[in-house]
């Protein structure tokens, strides 16, 4: 007998195309966000998206990334704002 249940997995469609999607990178520690932002444009155009969907901001360091997010929520263009820093 089994002591772990099986249990049912839910899965969703990743489905990017038609988003608007604002991406605010940190310039400090560059090394590595350069690399966490690229994972992040391959991801989202392995989904669909394509680089005309995508506006990337890039702000000194972690400090500035609120601020910035802020600032591109409140234009209200984004469907999605991702956070590297």
């Amino acid at each position: 007998m089994n002591p772990h249940p099986q249990t049912a997995a839910l899965r969703g469609d990743l489905n990017a195309a038609g988003l608007h999607i604002g991406i605010v990178v940190s310039q400090f520690n560059n090394f590595i966000t350069d690399r966490l932002l690229a994972a992040a444009l391959g991801s989202l155009k392995q989904t669909g998206a394509t680089e005309k969907q995508i506006e990337i901001v890039r702000v000194p360091g972690s400090f500035e990334i609120p601020i910035a997010a802020k600032k591109l929520a409140t234009t209200r263009r984004f469907d999605s704002i991702i956070c590297i820093g």
